[in-house]
């Protein structure tokens, strides 16, 4: 039986002909960042990290605007260090477009030094190179512009 067209509704059309209309899907307006995603952004560009405090003195890093158990509004800034410690890492040897590098990499969860929760992030390293534990360092664009491609990736301290 030859498939028969129907309208958006479901119901055949007279002609036969399938009823279709554009989608175009937008974000027309800006966000701003706001104190404490600036306040990091801000940090990437200076070629620095912050985090900020919970409620119960743990640092998080990225900051985030509310402590996730309580909900409660953060604003304590707290300076954090540009090398950590990989705690979980897997590879990537299928490339594809957007991602940071044209060579297969590591994508990692980096604890940065005077931070309790990891940043995600790419490594730049060889594969006998990766394990839990080992030492990285950030590495920043040269031009940096206040965004989250400031931070081209990790390396690993020597």
């Amino acid at each position: 039986m030859p498939e028969q067209a129907t309208s958006g509704a479901g119901a055949p059309t007279a002609s036969g002909d399938v009823l279709r209309a554009p989608l175009v899907l937008e974000y027309p307006f800006r966000r701003t960042t706001g104190p404490v995603i600036g306040a990091y952004f801000t940090g990437l560009r200076e070629g620095r990290f912050v985090g900020i405090e919970d409620e119960s003195g743990n640092v998080i890093c990225p900051p985030v605007e509310y402590d996730p158990v309580s909900g409660g509004s953060l604003t304590k800034l707290v300076p954090v260090g540009s090398e950590g410690e990989v705690t979980l890492w897997t590879w990537n040897s299928r490339l594809s477009e957007g991602q940071p590098f044209d060579h297969p990499f590591a994508w990692a969860f980096i604890k940065l030094d005077g931070a309790d929760t990891p940043v995600f992030h790419a490594v730049d390293a060889a594969h006998d190179q990766m394990s839990v534990g080992m030492r990285v360092r950030a590495r920043f664009a040269d031009e940096r512009r206040g965004e989250m491609t400031d931070l081209v990736c990790f390396e690993p301290i020597s």
